[in-house]
């Protein structure tokens, strides 16, 4: 067996091979996720983040581009990410949990001049749990925290076509 096919079954092994549920992690990286600096699982957990809030807004009927970026926007954004964050704080187990705090307390630079810093805070904590899950291969995690995420988004939207009839 050389080396890509030991990397490809120790992949499958942790679930995060090229079978069903593979997701898009096609290079593992180069230390144990528990070691690797927050803001990196940050910079990770954010574009996992966004591809989740694609993927939803895709689902849903409308599909015009600007209306896209736009429900995309509201949910990305670090005081929306704050929010949810404070929604899952009661289902994340202690070492979610764990993992939120670093994120939380690392150092990540100047937050945008459009965000609160206290916000931008906990949108790095959240994002470096997702990329911390997400490396994890705790896919199905993911996708429990985030359906936790978007049920009320979905109800909004058909409180809402429910009032236009």
């Amino acid at each position: 067996m050389n080396s890509n096919e030991r990397e490809q079954a120790s992949l499958e092994e942790a679930g995060q091979g090229s079978g069903a549920g593979a997701g898009l992690l096609f290079h593992r990286p180069a230390k144990k996720t528990q070691l690797i600096n927050p803001v990196v699982l940050a910079y990770v957990g954010d574009s996992v983040f966004e591809l989740l809030v694609r993927q939803y807004l895709v689902s849903l009927p409308n599909h015009k581009s600007h209306h896209l970026h736009k429900e995309a926007t509201k949910i990305v954004s670090a005081k929306a990410q704050r929010k949810l964050l404070e929604k899952w704080q009661p289902m994340l187990t202690e070492e979610e949990a764990d993992i939120v705090r670093r994120g939380r307390n690392t150092k990540s630079g100047a937050p945008p001049k459009n965000a609160d810093p206290a916000d931008y805070r906990q949108a790095t904590a959240l994002e470096c749990l997702v990329g911390y899950l997400y490396y994890e291969g705790r896919i199905d995690r993911l996708h429990e925290l985030f359906a936790a995420a978007v049920t009320p988004q979905a109800e909004g939207h058909q409180e809402e076509k429910e009032g236009q009839a």
